[in-house]
């Protein structure tokens, strides 16, 4: 497995084992919101700490930004100094939806940040359960730390950048949500069907296998590069429902050694806080073409 993506549940045991992780649960249920920590409170891997998607990775008091905007700087400065995070410090992220709900985005928002030792679990914890490694309900008391972090703002794409960069067709916006929802033929979310004009979709639910596993990074790549054609990586813009199951679609282009592409954080929630912006349905343009370069 590329060393800055994935990790197994053996080789993060015997990383448990030895001390050697910081280790952060990220299961999150959105109805009710409070049954993932319950969920972590009755069962988690050893020594893991909770991050909670609405307070820890996001803040949900900012507007026009989302469903689940990003947090400030200061504020996630706190959170991982509560956790006793250093920039040298092993991280593995864990949810119980192949890395989708939060643990992608932790580790996004991670590598944003300056780290480059932070994993997600393959699998998340159904894949450490099944592979017979032990989980306690004991609640780990962390030595809290003290640290600063800055966010890389190359990484991210705004929405003047976005626009300009679809105008002049210098980017690639993918679009991980399910594709009826990208379509606009449902919507149990936000309150306009469709897409951004210009997106193509590319469901984060295509990365796994049967088994809820990532797909090999071979296959991968090949997937990734016949959509995004004749765009490098670098061009590639990801965004989704809130800015969040994007994370996934970045995480596996990495993991396909496809680095470089960014994020649209505000994703489709926070287009539409500006009705003026456009909206489109259908199944949008044809993968593998740039219309003006």
């Amino acid at each position: 497995m590329n060393s800055g993506t994935l990790i197994g549940p053996g080789e993060l045991a015997a990383l448990v084992a030895a001390g050697d992780a910081l280790v952060i649960d990220c299961r999150k249920v959105f109805d009710p919101p409070q049954r993932g920590r319950e969920a972590y409170a009755a069962a988690h891997i050893p020594g893991a700490l909770y991050a909670d998607l609405d307070t820890d990775l996001s803040d949900l008091s900012k507007k026009d930004l989302g469903r689940h905007p990003l947090p400030d700087e200061a504020a996630f400065s706190t959170v991982l100094s509560a956790w006793g995070w250093h920039p040298q410090r092993i991280v593995v992220a864990y949810d119980d939806a192949g890395g989708a709900l939060a643990a992608a985005r932790l580790w996004w928002m991670l590598r944003i940040v300056g780290a480059h030792s932070v994993r997600v679990l393959d699998g998340g914890y159904p894949a450490w359960c099944e592979a017979g490694q032990a989980s306690t309900s004991v609640v780990p008391i962390p030595t809290p730390g003290n640290v600063k972090v800055r966010f890389d703002a190359s990484q991210l794409v705004g929405f003047e950048a976005l626009q300009a960069g679809l105008a002049d067709a210098s980017l690639r916006l993918l679009d991980a949500r399910a594709a009826p929802r990208y379509r606009g033929e449902v919507e149990p979310l936000d309150r306009v069907a469709g897409h951004v004009p210009g997106a193509l979709n590319r469901p984060f639910t295509d990365n796994l296998d049967a088994s809820g596993r990532f797909k090999p990074p071979a296959q991968l790549a090949a997937e990734f590069a016949s959509l995004i054609a004749p765009y490098p990586p670098s061009a590639v813009v990801h965004m989704c429902g809130s800015g969040v199951t994007a994370c996934h679609n970045l995480l596996a282009m990495e993991h396909a050694g496809m680095p470089g592409s960014r994020l649209f954080a505000p994703s489709w929630s926070g287009w539409l806080a500006d009705p003026r912006r456009p909206v489109e349905t259908g199944a949008g343009p044809v993968a593998g073409a740039a219309t003006t370069r």
